[in-house]
């Protein structure tokens, strides 16, 4: 009887084993923790279809900030949601707007902790897309376009606006043509050279945004987003969008979302040097959450596997509402 001569389950055999030669680790330091703003006060309101993810307003941010911080989550990305909303977004550039509000507190608070904005214009216009539109009636139905070249002001006034308020990264998410180079450009201008981009380089139109749009209100209000967002059948134009905007002077990319894109996150790896982030969104967060509360699955295991295939797949960094639960597990390793 002949027996193997690789045997490979030798370096799996104890915990000791398997953890010396394991190829990929999740730290903490690669966690980044959405948080959504709300204007008012006295609010902590949970998000229905995000179990455990709240609006805060600005009196009651504090405690979530402090939790942040003690669990050594390096960095915070905010998301607002205004007091008022009109045709251009025009809170999303407000010098006292809420995410500027938000970033200088936070930053008061805890000087290290990493402040990134998400730099676009639906949480802020009244009609839920990403720019300006041109709106028009066919057939009785409210219908638009959304301009291009007449947004890339409005986006790059917010995150001058942003950085002033002491935004230290820009993550600019409106995936219209140009964006990167027309930010960088204004930042620049405004002396902002040091404040690095954290491009939105790969935004799939995906139906994992759903819950999403209910935390931010976002949703828009007619149309959809296919003219701007990518077709989620599509590979090679995902290495296109990441060259312009590296060539448009990106210091980060990003693809969203995760897991039904891994594939391009590789891709992505192999072709780009720079740091690689991943965003795992609402509706794969909702989706984890549904089938734990339901006990179907063991949600840490769940949540801990699928973070390190983030990794393995290249990820340095991975946007995740997640980040706090995560960060209270590896504690525990």
């Amino acid at each position: 009887m002949s027996f193997p001569i690789v045997r490979h389950r030798r370096l799996r055999r104890t915990a000791a084993i398997r953890s010396m030669v394991r190829e990929n680790v999740l730290h903490v330091e690669d966690l980044i923790q959405p948080i959504f703003v709300a204007h008012g006060s006295g609010i902590k309101n949970e998000i229905s279809s995000m179990p455990g993810v709240y609006h805060f307003s600005l009196d009651t941010l504090k405690p979530e900030v402090d939790e942040i911080a003690a669990l050594g989550i390096p960095a915070v990305l905010l998301f607002g949601i205004p007091e008022s909303k009109d045709e251009v977004g025009s809170s999303g550039f407000d010098e006292q707007g809420i995410v500027q509000e938000a970033t200088r507190l936070i930053k008061s608070w805890y000087p290290d902790l990493m402040v990134i904005t998400d730099t676009c214009l639906c949480e802020f216009t009244d009609h839920g897309h990403c720019g300006m539109v041109h709106t028009y009636e066919r057939e009785g139905q409210l219908c638009g376009d959304v301009m291009n070249d007449e947004s890339l002001e409005l986006l790059a006034r917010t995150a001058v606006s942003q950085a002033k308020a002491g935004a230290d990264i820009i993550a600019p998410s409106n995936m219209m043509d140009g964006f990167v180079q027309a930010i960088r450009s204004a930042l620049d201008e405004e002396g902002f050279e040091h404040i690095p981009i954290m491009s939105y380089s790969v935004k799939y139109a995906s139906a994992f945004y759903g819950p999403f749009r209910e935390a931010a209100d976002s949703a828009p209000q007619f149309g959809d987003r296919k003219t701007y967002q990518m077709d989620p059948a599509n590979s090679r134009e995902a290495l296109r969008e990441a060259e312009t905007d590296v060539l448009e002077g990106a210091d980060m990319l990003m693809v969203k979302p995760g897991l039904a894109y891994l594939d391009i996150v590789r891709q992505l790896r192999d072709q780009f040097d720079l740091p690689l982030v991943v965003y795992n969104v609402s509706g794969e967060y909702s989706m984890v959450k549904a089938a734990s509360m339901q006990g179907w699955i063991d949600e840490k295991a769940i949540v801990m596997e699928k973070l390190t295939g983030m990794k393995r797949a290249g990820a340095d960094m991975i946007i995740t509402y997640f980040s706090k639960q995560a960060a209270g597990w590896l504690r525990q390793r």
